[in-house]
């Protein structure tokens, strides 16, 4: 018997800073805070991206400015900003 995991969908319309953040949340497989490119990868995969392989890659140069492999602390903001123009999720407000 296979297990699948079911995720929260993100929110349709306009989406604020909060609630990208607690969406993206549910992905963090370690708990420990922090988005690898592995754990964005499978939050993109959620939302039939084509592609989510790569765009989680591209993502990552993007906004991964200490290159720890991770999306942590100051680069979120940069990855909202990812998401909105690259992504078009709509967002409602950007933190920076």
């Amino acid at each position: 018997m296979a297990f699948m995991r079911y995720y929260r969908a993100l929110p349709h319309g306009e989406t604020t800073v909060e609630e990208f953040r607690a969406w993206l949340s549910q992905f963090d497989a370690d708990g420990d805070g922090r988005i690898s490119r592995e754990e964005l990868e499978e939050a993109l995969r959620s939302l039939n991206l084509w592609f989510a392989w790569w765009k989680a890659r591209e993502a990552m140069r993007a906004v991964d400015a200490n290159r720890n492999r991770a999306v942590d602390g100051d680069e979120m903001g940069r990855l909202y900003a990812f998401a909105h123009k690259h992504l078009h999720v709509k967002m409602s407000q950007l933190e920076e």
